[in-house]
């Protein structure tokens, strides 16, 4: 898609934007923006879960008691941003249960939104640390850079950088 097709499209759903944006009432707007959220969780929560659950184990596998003082700190801080982004992206659930009925849907997307936002970071952090916790007992000094390097660079552009930007375009 050229630039200028990429342009053409986004300005065709920015005006279907404001134009559902226009036509919805505020609840209507809160219900849809917490279904998106709740789809968005689906997706992320089943690779979270499984990611904290491997890292679970990695402590009773029988090779893990000749890792060097680097890799045990690097696994205990990959599996605390692990648990840390499950925490935050399963919060929203208590939160909505706690507050059913109390007419708090807007804080409700709006906290939710915040924490969605902070466990994928953190799951970033575990996963760009469960990259450098292999590489660096798989192979050499080398390797462990560079593909540590490569995973978090991933993860900031499409997470971060290219969201922004199109966040940015549009205002």
């Amino acid at each position: 898609m050229s630039d200028e097709e990429e342009r053409a499209a986004q300005a065709a759903a920015e005006r279907d934007r404001r134009a559902v944006e226009q036509q919805e009432t505020e609840k209507e707007r809160l219900d849809r923006n917490l279904m998106e959220l709740l789809g968005e969780l689906r997706v992320a929560l089943p690779g979270v879960q499984v990611l904290f659950a491997f890292l679970l184990a990695v402590p009773f596998a029988q090779g893990f008691r000749r890792v060097t003082a680097f890799q045990r700190d690097v696994y205990f801080f990959t599996l605390c941003c692990a648990l840390a982004g499950t925490v935050c992206l399963i919060a929203p659930t208590p939160f909505h249960r706690l507050t059913f009925r109390l007419h708090q849907k807007r804080a409700l997307v709006s906290i939710a939104n915040r924490l969605t936002i902070a466990g994928l970071a953190l799951v970033a952090l575990a996963m760009t640390g469960v990259m450098l916790l292999i590489s660096d007992v798989l192979f050499g000094p080398v390797t462990t850079i560079v593909s540590t390097a490569l995973a978090a660079a991933l993860f900031v552009l499409l997470w971060g950088v290219l969201p922004l930007r199109h966040r940015h375009r549009r205002r």
